[in-house]
């Protein structure tokens, strides 16, 4: 089991100094409105969430590439913890929660990539 500590430093260091990922652009770049879910900003959000990680899971309480807490996975119609399903199931799921939330569910890392 793989623990990820530090999602939230990356974020951090991305709202002070605009953080450059490889093949992903500049994250923290700054867009009016909230910002659709592309291929392009969940890579985003996966890498400030987990590193990229699928299979990463936080101090037991959030599993997968985008840190999914048990109950929102299940809510979303998944069995399992999301950091068991393969990544292309992953991205579907958040592609469905931000369907049905928004960038709500990951505050930290959507206000720090300029998403909300």
């Amino acid at each position: 089991m793989l623990v990820r500590p530090w999602p939230r430093f990356v974020a951090l260091l991305t709202m002070t100094v605009g953080l450059v990922l490889p093949g992903i652009g500049v994250a923290g770049a700054h867009a009016t409105g909230p910002a659709p879910a592309t291929d392009q900003n969940l890579a985003r959000l996966r890498w400030c969430e987990s590193g990229g990680d699928y299979s990463a899971t936080t101090r037991g309480r959030y599993f997968g590439a985008y840190q999914f807490s048990g109950p929102t996975w299940r809510s979303l119609g998944y069995q399992g913890l999301a950091h068991q399903a393969p990544p292309g199931v992953q991205d579907e799921a958040a592609r469905r929660l931000h369907a049905r939330d928004g960038w709500g569910p990951w505050p930290g890392c959507a206000r720090s990539l300029g998403l909300r």
